[in-house]
């Protein structure tokens, strides 16, 4: 897993992520260098990381978790959106996802957030989602690692969504080791029994989340998740002792109609936007403006 030539320290344990037996490292010579960093050599390395994990044990196993999830998902077009005349010769009757990926971290410098990237676009490629379909943010991102991720193929997003983006068609979530409250705020932008279906997420699993939190405070502070695990299908993906600081306690989490139809209508009546009043150790970097409003998305 290492470069040649680098040297090496310990990394620390990144945001929102489970208990790790055995830190994965980082090379000193590249974190927090102010040199510009070379896009072609960064590309490659994240391809040949792509290369590295396509020939992994576990990866067969997470394609066809994310194939079961896909097949869960409502991928058909609304009646409205259809051809009178029937499907297109290439094949219309059905969606194409996209994809968003939030909370990735500085790639360039840290191995685990490089895997994590390689594992998307293998997910990508897997899922039949064009890159240029896959949205993508950090604020920890450089210039250079937003050059990268475009010489890529993937979308960069400008702006801090906090989250909160609508899915307005099937929609796989990209989340790896991000913070509870990321994950609140999709829930509750999403909160209806028209969008939840849509999702997938790819990130912390909701139940080692539950297992990791004071129950009271979950319940206070993150009330959409509390409410999630009960009607969510959460399946933990595996993950190979060497990697566990990339993919620990990684879930696949859908959101079957029929379970979320089991809870009271009263469940969806004008969701209450998430404020974190009693959260002075935030797990997400906030927008200096913020605009409590539910409608829309942000490309």
């Amino acid at each position: 897993m290492s470069d040649t030539g680098e040297q090496w320290q310990v990394a620390r344990r990144r945001k929102g992520a489970a208990r790790k037996s055995k830190p994965l490292q980082v090379s000193s010579n590249s974190r927090c260098c102010q040199e510009p960093l070379d896009i072609g050599k960064t590309v490659k390395r994240i391809r040949d990381t792509v290369s590295e994990l396509r020939c992994e044990e576990f990866w067969p196993q997470w394609k066809e978790q994310l194939l079961v999830a896909l097949g869960s998902v409502e991928l058909s077009k609304p009646q409205e959106d259809r051809d009178p005349e029937g499907p297109t010769e290439d094949g219309q009757l059905f969606q194409h996802l996209d994809c968003v990926c939030y909370g990735l971290g500085s790639f360039s410098s840290c191995v685990s957030a490089r895997f994590q990237l390689a594992m998307l676009l293998l997910l990508l490629d897997a899922g039949q989602i064009p890159l240029k379909d896959c949205f993508i943010y950090d604020p920890a991102f450089s210039s250079g690692e937003r050059d990268v991720l475009m010489q890529l193929g993937l979308t960069v997003l400008t702006e801090n969504e906090e989250g909160k983006r609508l899915a307005t068609k099937p929609t796989l979530f990209y989340l790896m080791h991000c913070g509870k409250a990321l994950y609140n705020n999709l829930l509750w932008k999403n909160w209806s029994t028209q969008c939840l279906p849509r999702m997938i997420i790819i990130g912390n699993s909701f139940n080692g989340i539950l297992d990791r939190t004071i129950e009271r405070e979950f319940k206070r502070d993150y009330i959409y998740i509390t409410q999630a695990v009960s009607v969510c299908k959460d399946r933990l993906l595996p993950c190979p002792s060497r990697l566990i600081d990339v993919f620990s306690d990684t879930a696949v989490i859908t959101f079957p109609t029929s379970s979320l139809n089991r809870l009271p209508q009263s469940t969806w009546a004008e969701p209450p936007e998430p404020q974190y009043q009693h959260c002075p150790d935030l797990e997400i970097i906030q927008r200096e403006t913020h605009v409590g409003e539910r409608g829309g998305t942000i490309n």
